[in-house]
């Protein structure tokens, strides 16, 4: 099964695929595995091509959880669509203070970033299987994820 794991920038896409290599499972961070580029607009998108070979590889029974957000996941062949979801508030907190990327640290990146929660967040919830807040600590994020991940496997076979 191929999971995507998408929201804003400052959802805790980063934290959740740490914890579930942490606990054994195979994930991917666009960001910080090489699966993104900038665009020529400022912003990033997805090396597509890669995407699609990494997704490709799986075989069934594995499971490959993939984190990002870019355009160009509508095109992807996830089998199950995750969106992490936090409130404004909390986003503009964790931008703020985090130390693992740069990304939201600027007052332009920050209104960007709250201006897709206004825009984009609503197009992501529409397509998502799952919307899944990651307010709560990551391993109960990780916990109930799993457990919404292990139901999805148990309906497909």
């Amino acid at each position: 099964m191929r999971v995507l794991l998408t929201g804003m920038s400052g959802s805790g896409k980063s934290t959740l695929v740490q914890e579930l290599r942490r606990r054994g499972y195979v994930a991917y961070d666009a960001d910080d595995d090489g699966f993104s580029e900038p665009r020529a607009d400022g912003r990033w998108g997805w090396r597509a091509d890669a995407v699609a070979s990494l997704l490709a590889q799986i075989t069934d029974g594995d499971v490959l959880f993939f984190a990002g957000c870019s355009e160009e996941q509508i095109e992807m062949p996830f089998d199950y669509r995750v969106v992490l979801a936090v409130p404004e508030d909390e986003i503009v907190r964790r931008l703020s203070t985090r130390t693992s990327n740069a990304y939201g640290q600027e007052p332009a990146e920050r209104r960007q970033v709250l201006a897709d929660l206004a825009h984009i967040e609503p197009l992501l919830r529409r397509s998502a299987d799952l919307v899944l807040s990651t307010t709560a600590p990551v391993a109960a994020v990780a916990d109930r994820l799993l457990a919404h991940v292990a139901d999805r496997a148990a309906d497909i076979t």
